[in-house]
């Protein structure tokens, strides 16, 4: 919660801010795994079965998702099975012990971008969440640009008229969320499923005081404001006045 005016502390923003779903039933690794993620700048959330992973999906889009092979009640073939009769052509990556051929290529050949074979390093983990995730938005450069705002999800730099912007990482999502979507109106609701863990239970007014955090950073100071209101609809980045 956020009390008054003050700013709560923020991680430092190593990696892409997205929104993953791990369905791993080890425990500890699920937790170690969560840790490393959430420590790079991803929004996580972790189940321990490929059932309670289906019901999640059924209701919350995810960027990415991480399937362990062999899980309880349904195992990570069944997942990606649900993902793709749904349409969802959201990027997957199977997590396996099993290193067999017949495996790997049953894994592909039913949909998954991409797999790890354990044990492996977080390094590769998070290398091939980055391919897989950029392949699947389309995005040939690190190079995101709305008038003269830039930010680069590589090195995370943000500037605005070639002065550079300090992010907190929480800021750095949510810019970095807006700048995927110029010219869309994004709802407060779409905001906290995307930056907010799915267990977030809002009633605050957490993205308005985020989205104030911005403006401050981005538009103060220049006559072309960015960030604007769409009133009873949420929030557009784009050059110019409101729709």
């Amino acid at each position: 919660m956020i009390h008054g005016t003050g700013r709560l502390p923020e991680p430092v923003i190593k990696e892409a801010s997205m929104r993953i779903l791990l369905a791993e039933d080890e425990r500890d690794l699920n937790r170690i795994i969560t840790k490393k993620l959430t420590s790079d700048g991803y929004s996580v959330d972790s189940c321990y079965d490929g059932e309670e992973a289906i019901d999640i999906l059924s209701y919350t889009n995810y960027d990415a998702v991480i399937l362990d092979i062999m899980m309880p009640k349904a195992d990570g073939f069944d997942v990606l099975k649900y993902i793709r009769n749904e349409g969802k052509m959201t990027p997957v990556l199977f997590l396996t012990a099993r290193d067999s051929v017949d495996d790997i290529v049953k894994g592909l050949d039913s949909g998954a971008n991409d797999y790890l074979v354990k044990p492996f390093s977080f390094d590769e983990l998070t290398s091939r969440i980055r391919a897989m995730t950029r392949t699947s938005h389309g995005i040939a450069s690190s190079l995101l640009q709305v008038g003269d705002l830039t930010l680069d999800t590589r090195t995370k730099a943000v500037t605005r008229g070639g002065n550079e912007i300090s992010l907190s990482a929480k800021e750095y999502m949510l810019l970095e969320y807006m700048m995927h979507n110029p010219g869309i109106i994004l709802s407060r609701e779409k905001i906290e499923d995307h930056i907010w863990n799915y267990d977030y239970e809002g009633g605050t007014n957490v993205v308005n005081v985020y989205i104030n955090y911005l403006r401050r950073k981005i538009d103060d100071g220049y006559d072309c404001k960015l960030i604007h209101t769409v009133r009873g609809r949420g929030y557009i980045l784009k050059e110019g006045k409101k729709d």
